[in-house]
């Protein structure tokens, strides 16, 4: 008898409703109501490889996105790496995660039929976003992070700072600028541009925008440093 393949479902509904995988997966992303333990993984947890479903190669966890199947088989982004289930391993990129959805290899990995949001790629961006600013936040209210050009470049000039961040649509001549300051200043942290926006990273400190900011080094630096290099995988790159 031949043998039956797994069927999968993907669901289509309006990009402005979150769908049932994204409403779990957003439940279990931290946000500021809610106390956060930045250092929750070991370091030896955190060094563990996965094989990712598409590549079919060996990447950290931090390389990688996380997927659980719900019990009424729909397929959930597990950001933090924290819902029960057999984790499904995908590199974290938008062609990768668009890949595994169009050869089904969730349904193939699962042994079963399953359901995936045809929006999938968008759902992960936003809950990295939520990820990102959520963690951002932590630092500023721990007094961790700072914004504006001459408070960034202090930080960087003092040794203290951990992360550089310069929203996506600031002007490429104050990028440069951090970057100097950054090279000057001998920076060993991590330099992220174009991840988030003004906007967003305005948000977090209660202004309309903000364009450069700073996290002091530390456990909160690095883990914002590893969300954003995730992000970058479904965000255009930064034009210059």
């Amino acid at each position: 008898m031949a043998q039956k393949t797994p069927r999968v479902t993907i669901r289509r509904q309006p990009a402005d409703v979150p769908a049932v995988g994204e409403r779990i997966a957003m439940e279990t992303v931290q946000t500021e109501h809610r106390p956060l333990s930045v250092e929750r993984r070991s370091a030896a947890g955190a060094s563990r490889q996965r094989r990712c479903l598409v590549s079919r190669g060996s990447r950290s966890r931090e390389q990688l996105i996380r997927f659980v199947v719900s019990p009424d088989s729909v397929v959930v982004p597990d950001i933090e790496e924290c819902l029960p289930g057999r984790g499904l391993w995908l590199t974290a990129t938008r062609d990768i995660v668009d890949a595994a959805c169009r050869k089904r290899v969730f349904a193939k990995a699962a042994r079963g039929s399953v359901t995936v949001d045809d929006h999938l790629a968008d759902i992960i961006e936003r809950l990295l976003v939520r990820r990102c600013l959520s963690l951002l936040g932590i630092a500023r209210r721990a007094g961790e992070a700072v914004t504006g050009f001459e408070k960034v470049r202090d930080m960087a000039r003092g040794g203290t700072a951990g992360l550089l961040l310069t929203a996506s649509d600031a002007a490429a001549d104050g990028r440069r600028k951090i970057e100097a300051t950054a090279r000057g200043a001998h920076y060993s942290g991590g330099l992220v541009a174009g991840v988030l926006t003004s906007v967003e990273l305005g948000g977090v400190f209660g202004r309309d925008a903000a364009v450069h900011v700073a996290v002091k080094e530390g456990a909160l630096g690095a883990r914002l440093l590893t969300e954003c290099n995730r992000l970058a995988g479904f965000r255009p790159a930064i034009a210059e």
